[in-house]
Order: C-alpha cells, then structure tokens, then sequence
C-alpha cells in the first residue's frame, strides 16, 4: 500500500489549494480516510476524515467551513479542497488510511501514511 499526496505549494491568504492522494497497490474500498498536518515544531494534528463510502466527513474546529474532504474510490484518489487559506495552515500535509468503514480522528489508529506534501500560506 502506498500514498502519494501532491498539490501542495504557497499560496497566498485567501486562496485556495486542492490537495490529492493518490494509492496505488491497493484499492482504498473498505477504507476510511484522513488528513493530518504537521507544522514546524509542532505536533502532528487531525485536519479531516471520511467515510468508506465518502460520507460523514469531520473536520478539526480550526478548518471547519473552509476546508472540503473528498474521495473517489473509482480513481483511487483522496482529496482535500482548501478555501480561505491562512498563514496558520501552513504545514506538511499527510494523507492516511485506515482499514474499516468509519470516520476515525486518532493519530495512531491509521495504517497507512503518504510522504506528505508541503502547503505553505503567505501573508
């Protein structure tokens, strides 16, 4: 199983960015989703979650309303539409699954991780 995310890069506050996450050697059917990011000198943090079926998705309180999670089990592919960026966002974005059918927020409870993909927002 591996995850490779791409569309990172700077942007300005305000703008937007569409992350991807591609998984190839296995289907991600009868998986649940996530996205983490990683600030410098900070923790690993939950950003959003999605179903198997690409329903019930949970975001963190902090991108909540500007954030849209996604997935398209016939391509493979996860995604994550960022809207209304801002310089607090900035930080190295994973993707993750989790074999099952259900929305988790745990760190440690994903199976699988991408390399991540660097988003930085400027002021």
């Amino acid at each position: 199983e591996q995850l490779i995310e791409s569309g990172g890069g700077l942007e300005q506050a305000g703008g937007s960015l569409r992350l991807s996450c591609a998984a190839s050697g296995r289907t991600l059917n009868g998986y649940a989703m996530g996205w983490f990011r990683q600030a410098p000198g900070k923790e690993r943090e939950f950003v959003a979650a999605i179903n198997w079926g690409g329903g019930r998705p949970y975001y963190a309180d902090s991108v909540k309303g500007r954030f849209t999670i996604s997935r398209d089990n016939a391509k493979n592919t996860l995604y994550l539409q960022m809207n209304g960026l801002k310089p607090e966002d900035t930080a190295v974005y994973y993707c993750a699954a989790k074999l099952g059918l259900w929305v988790v927020v745990g760190l440690n409870e994903y199976d699988y991780w991408g390399q991540g993909t660097q988003v930085t927002v400027s002021s």
